[in-house]
């Protein structure tokens, strides 16, 4: 390094000392500057903090006038120094005073200095303040110098990290890396937790950084990069990758980047200015991560997320850690942060101490939300960075209803937090007070309150909630959770334990809605343009005739001297209801020729959710046993909007007049045809969403299990009649305002209904 006293490993390894010293964290900074002065050969070296009110602060200095530290603060945007903050990127000048951004701060005294070089002091791709060295003389800083501050920068980050300079700060000044943060993302349940955070894949905590011996961390890193190749070679290399599908490509990309040189050379001169192995990985994915957190491009945004599991990694490959994370330790109210989760991870946690789930990826209608909310609690997904924002043991408030997410609350939120939920909590209790009312409207209409299940942990919530039964068992969720695919006898004890539950109330098993979204990671993927228009559901069942066979048969059998509903998913024709209730009463036929003993009756229905069969429903109607709306797939299809895509999701309003004519067309041909009809889907669950389907006719509803309380609250108060002559008079007029959600709202209120 020009002009360096000893290089960067010489003055990485005075750090070292110097953070060992039992001194004040003053000292310990003023000592800093002073060293990385000297070994720079600088004649400024600051030391400027992030705080919590989005301002910098000026923490240490050597060569500035001492007397401006912690009294010189600017806008996090301001000057040279907010520069390098915001873009969290290097600047290097060889004469500051020339640059637009420059602002002159006269009490420090730096207008005699020109040459400028600011990097930005960085911990998980997030800025915590900024670090400067200046000479009078212009110059421009070499690149090994720039790399050697960046290193030492590190350093420093996970100093202030360990809240060590919390105590130099005044209240509300303190250093912006245990600063309140508030995000939001898309509300998956409907609950609220408070507690700590657990992060899914821990980061790995780095306590060495400076190395011994570099030549001895180039060797470990070229040892770990190799074993890195190897696995991946040899996963891609495995019976259900080798195939293809989208896992593969995955892979394949993990791959490339491991390959890649440039990311190599990038690690190996981390290493040779002096960090261990295991440091420069950190330092490298920071800068990284910093980099690519501030581009718009979701492509190379999305590029983030495959950097930094190949990272982690290849620091677990060196330090010698399992990549599986421990879940048998949870703290007491334990919030779950992770990029991205399946079910059955979400499943291995101890359910007694789990409280919150946050994400970065995964919306509302993703498969770990639908356990999320089998769980009962609090979730949260397309949380930008949470993974970045969040440490483990931070205080972290989940709002599953609004979608925000706090973490490190200040303590007027978290006492604002506590208090919403005693006010849950009390509502709950009232909804456990109606448990056993009938739900019957103040006018005198009985209507059938059902609950969505599909895993046994829903089982309980049939006698907490009072609900008549379940209206929508998910078959596919034995599937989702398993490691490999369930045996015949699993699935009939699954099926038997469902109905021992239920204890006589009706239960309606959907069979598997697979395939599109929902793959099982050991079954073999066919990738499709579209996937929600694909290869899934009934025509998967239809085609692999096998697979269906063996789940009606344990269904059948699961039944012997009980009632039994079997309801088929994604049916687009009548041709192919008559296909599988063909081959439901083949396995009748079957086990009636072994000898089984066989239901005392068998019901077989479909689900409503592909528009087609609108225009099929009195030849649909004449076969079936019962049907049931999807009203989820059913509306998506409708408007030709992805109901998983954020941009789109919200189009269209499912309570505009268009929705419920296509609703009321299908409760009044099932009315025709003496068939009952119940609808299942997100719409039902909310008192809203109900009271518009009252007043079009329907008088059944599969719910979440956390929705029967307050849409029986509100149809108790209900005046069935009223609502139903309010919403004829809005659906006979012209579509210039579609959606009656506004005079709905405004007659609850009028009536005393609680939505």
């Amino acid at each position: 390094m020009r002009g360096a006293l000893g290089g960067p490993r010489v003055l990485l390894r005075r750090l070292r000392e110097v953070m060992a010293e039992p001194v004040s964290a003053q000292e310990r900074l003023d000592k800093i500057v002073v060293l990385i002065a000297a070994n720079m050969v600088a004649e400024v070296c600051s030391v400027y903090v992030l705080r919590v009110d989005g301002t910098l602060e000026l923490y240490a200095t050597e060569g500035l006038n001492r007397q401006a530290v912690h009294l010189t603060v600017m806008r996090s945007d301001e000057g040279l120094v907010g520069l390098v903050a915001t873009e969290a990127s290097p600047i290097n000048l060889n004469d500051a005073q020339a640059h637009p951004a420059f602002s002159y701060r006269p009490e420090t005294g730096e207008e005699i200095y020109r040459s400028f070089l600011g990097v930005p002091i960085l911990r998980a791709g997030n800025t915590l303040g900024v670090l400067v060295v200046q000479n009078r003389a212009r110059r421009t800083y070499s690149e090994e110098e720039v790399e050697a501050l960046q290193t030492t920068a590190m350093v420093l980050a996970e100093m202030i990290a360990s809240g060590e300079l919390t105590s130099l700060a005044q209240p509300g000044a303190e250093p912006a890396v245990r600063r309140p943060v508030h995000v939001s993302g898309a509300a998956l349940t409907d609950a609220i937790a408070l507690g700590h955070v657990v992060l899914h894949e821990p980061r790995v905590v780095i306590t060495n950084f400076i190395a011994d011996d570099v030549q001895k961390e180039l060797r470990r890193l070229g040892v770990a990069i190799e074993t890195l190749r190897a696995e991946l070679d040899l996963m891609l290399e495995s019976g259900e990758v080798a195939e293809g599908g989208e896992h593969r490509d995955v892979l394949e990309a993990y791959r490339m980047f491991a390959h890649d040189r440039g990311w190599v050379h990038k690690l190996e001169e981390a290493v040779i200015t002096g960090l261990t192995a295991e440091a420069a990985v950190e330092r490298v994915q920071s800068d990284t991560r910093a980099r690519m957190l501030r581009q718009t491009d979701p492509y190379l945004r999305e590029r983030l997320h495959d950097f930094d599991d190949l990272a982690h990694r290849l620091q677990r490959q060196l330090l010698g850690y399992d990549h599986a994370p421990t879940r048998d330790k949870l703290p007491e109210h334990a919030v779950i942060v992770a990029r991205s989760m399946g079910p059955a991870a979400l499943l291995d946690y101890d359910r007694n101490r789990l409280r919150g789930l946050v994400l970065e990826e995964g919306g509302p209608n993703s498969h770990v939300a639908i356990v999320a909310r089998a769980l009962g609690i609090a979730a949260v997904g397309e949380v930008p960075n949470a993974t970045g924002l969040a440490d483990p043991g931070d205080a972290v408030i989940v709002d599953g209803v609004t979608g925000d997410v706090h973490i490190r609350p200040t303590p007027d939120m978290e006492a604002a937090y506590v208090e919403r939920v005693r006010l849950r909590a009390r509502r709950q209790l009232q909804y456990l007070s109606l448990r056993d009312k009938p739900a019957v409207t103040k006018d005198g209409q009985p209507v059938t309150l059902m609950i969505n299940a599909g895993l046994p942990i829903d089982l309980p919530h049939l006698a907490e909630t009072g609900a008549v039964g379940i209206g929508l068992f998910r078959t596919e969720l034995q599937f989702m959770v398993a490691a490999q695919f369930p045996r015949t006898s699993e699935q009939l004890a699954l099926y038997r334990n469902v109905l021992d539950a239920a204890a006589g109330k009706p239960v309606v098993f959907r069979t598997l809605d697979i395939g599109g979204d929902k793959v099982l990671p050991y079954m073999r993927n066919y990738e499709e343009e579209n996937p929600a228009l694909g290869w899934r559901a009934i025509r998967l069942g239809l085609d692999r005739p096998g697979l269906l066979r063996s789940q009606v048969r344990a269904m059948l059998r699961a039944a012997s001297g009980r009632e039994l509903r079997i309801m088929f998913p994604m049916i687009a024709a009548v041709h192919e209801f008559d296909e599988a209730k063909g081959l439901v009463e083949r396995e009748l036929t079957h086990l009636r020729r072994h000898g089984h003993r066989l239901p005392e009756r068998v019901e077989v229905g479909t689900m409503l959710e592909v528009p087609a069969l609108l225009f099929q429903l009195d030849e649909l109607l004449e076969r079936v046993d019962f049907l049931s709306v999807g009203s989820n797939d059913l509306l998506q299809f409708l408007f030709a909007a992805d109901r998983g895509n954020a941009r789109v999701a919200n189009r269209f309003d499912p309570l505009s007049v268009p929705v419920l004519r296509v609703l009321k067309l299908i409760v009044d041909r099932a009315n025709a045809h003496g068939k009952s009809v119940t609808l299942c889907g997100e719409l039902a669950s909310k008192p809203i969403g109900a009271l518009a389907l009252i007043a079009i006719g329907f008088r059944a509803f599969s719910l979440l299990p956390s929705a029967v309380g307050p849409v029986k609250a509100m149809l108790l108060d209900l005046d069935a009649g009223k609502v139903e002559r309010l919403v004829a008079s809005l659906m006979a007029l012209p579509l210039g305002s579609a959606s009656v959600r506004a005079k709905l709202t405004a007659f609850a209120e009028a009536e005393g209904l609680s939505l």
